[in-house]
């Protein structure tokens, strides 16, 4: 954990017992409070997930296992995204020839698939505010909006297509604006915003600047507000304004944690 402003060292989350390695993935409620991460255990079953509550001195509590996940080799999420009550946990996997949505109950294990052989990658998922649909975006496809309503485990079918993909610049993070009247989403190094009902042109809110390094696609994490949006390049977290564009970068403070190899991943 680290501060958004000055990004110095907050607290460590501990491995719980059976995480072989270092957290891989986590998500954020809009309750500034609750976070979901997944760690690698074992062979036969390569992630688990873990839910952690920040108290009201932000100290993190020990990770509770999420039931119901146990043992199958096919859940390994990748992109992962909580509601806005942090009760359910959405994520995306690969499935032999294709990829599937899943949505966890946090509390029971009780689990709900969608599956597409029509994409092999979903890049991004995000809830909507009243928790009834996620917008996603499939690889190949675009983005669209899934409603969790609808009869049927057919990902496409179920999902109302909101923006298509025309091949590049890629399509990678969505996330929908609090009122959930629009999404904002990134394609290539522009952050853009396009209403839900789809009957306006997407519109420009950002155009962000990277080394030659950087991925050729953006992930980032937007801020319960909707006005601040987070991504990270190497050790350093960017903070884009959504209001008029400008960016703030502060270097992630890493302490006696290594602060080398790959970007970390970020949430807030």
């Amino acid at each position: 954990m680290h501060d958004a402003t000055t990004g110095a060292f907050l607290a460590a989350i501990p491995l719980p017992p059976g995480v072989r390695s270092s957290w891989q993935l986590l998500a954020a409620a809009p309750d500034n409070r609750t976070f979901v991460l997944s760690g690698w255990t074992r062979p036969e079953s390569p992630t688990r997930f873990f839910r952690v509550h920040l108290a009201e001195d932000g100290s993190p509590s020990d990770p509770i296992p999420v039931p119901g996940l146990e043992g199958d080799p096919l859940n390994i999420g990748y992109i992962i995204a909580l509601s806005p009550d942090a009760t359910r946990l959405a994520y995306a996997a690969s499935t032999p020839g294709g990829a599937k949505i899943s949505v966890v109950d946090l509390a029971t294990g009780q689990r709900r698939d969608w599956s597409t052989s029509a994409s092999s990658v979903v890049n991004g998922l995000a809830w909507a505010p009243d928790g009834r649909r996620i917008a996603l975006v499939v690889g190949g496809w675009g983005i669209g909006v899934l409603d969790l309503a609808q009869q049927g485990s057919d990902l496409l079918a179920a999902t109302r297509l909101v923006k298509p993909g025309n091949g590049l610049p890629l399509l990678e993070s969505v996330a929908y604006t609090p009122d959930g009247s629009a999404l904002i989403y990134s394609t290539g190094h522009s952050i853009e915003r396009v209403p839900v009902d789809g009957r306006e042109e997407p519109r420009v809110l950002a155009k962000v600047t990277l080394p030659a390094d950087a991925s050729l696609s953006l992930r980032f994490s937007l801020d319960g507000t909707g006005r601040h949006l987070l991504y990270m390049h190497h050790w350093r977290s960017f903070r884009v304004d959504l209001a008029d564009g400008s960016t703030t970068s502060v270097l992630i403070k890493a302490g006696e944690h290594s602060s080398e190899g790959d970007s970390p991943n970020a949430a807030w």
